[in-house]
């Protein structure tokens, strides 16, 4: 359980208060409130970026399983497909569902760094020592540096997700009143060229997540 996960079991009057905070929609009110129970910016971006990390899998392995579910089809010889094409479209609806929590979780990410880092550099002003203001300016810059990077690669791997999705939806659609053997094998030279679509958008989510986690033990200092 995440460090913000942990802080935020204060009892059920405090899963209130956030609760009421947050459908303010105002930030600054909400991070006022949990920084009186010890729950700063810092702790809040370390755990959205778990969460975003956590939806890069589960997008990553719900888009394997719809791909090798339109694999299956086009390949079937025989009956019930029907059947097959149920649980392709059902795959598929996942997949988009998983791909908007993703792109939500991701503007998560961005609001709560663009505030961090906002706050963060607005109290270099406040040192009176050269020295640890200083010290705090490189702690920044490379913090943003890290975050930059890490973004990156979520966004590199983001931008996989859409032709995979484009594909297998237009599949499906294709199917759905051609159901039959000559509209199948139609669509197995698309299948053959999702797959190569497929295996590096697995690729570059496993660099993402690997990235994030790096992060995460940095923020952590670890």
């Amino acid at each position: 359980m995440t460090q913000l996960s942990g802080n935020l079991q204060i009892g059920r009057s405090g899963f209130v208060c956030v609760a009421l905070i947050t459908l303010t929609g105002c930030a600054s009110v909400q991070y006022s409130a949990l920084e009186k129970v010890g729950i700063h910016k810092r702790d809040i971006l370390v755990d959205r970026v778990e969460d975003a990390r956590d939806a890069q899998t589960e997008t990553r392995e719900q888009l394997v399983t719809a791909y090798e579910e339109l694999s299956a089809l086009v390949g079937h010889e025989g009956g019930e497909l029907e059947k097959k094409y149920e649980r392709l479209s059902k795959e598929v609806d996942r997949s988009q569902k998983a791909t908007q929590d993703l792109d939500e979780h991701l503007s998560d990410i961005d609001r709560v760094s663009e505030d961090l880092f906002d706050e963060w550099e607005s109290e270099l002003d406040l040192y009176s020592s050269a020295a640890l203001r200083s010290d705090q300016e490189r702690k920044l810059a490379q913090a943003r540096r890290q975050f930059l990077m890490m973004r990156d690669r979520m966004q590199t791997a983001r931008n996989r997700v859409d032709p995979v999705l484009a594909v297998l939806t237009d599949n499906v659609l294709f199917l759905k009143h051609s159901l039959n053997a000559q509209a199948l094998a139609a669509l197995r030279g698309q299948a053959s060229v999702l797959e190569g679509q497929v295996d590096a958008l697995i690729r570059d989510m496993q660099v993402a997540i690997e990235e994030a986690d790096a992060f995460i033990s940095r923020m952590r200092g670890n």
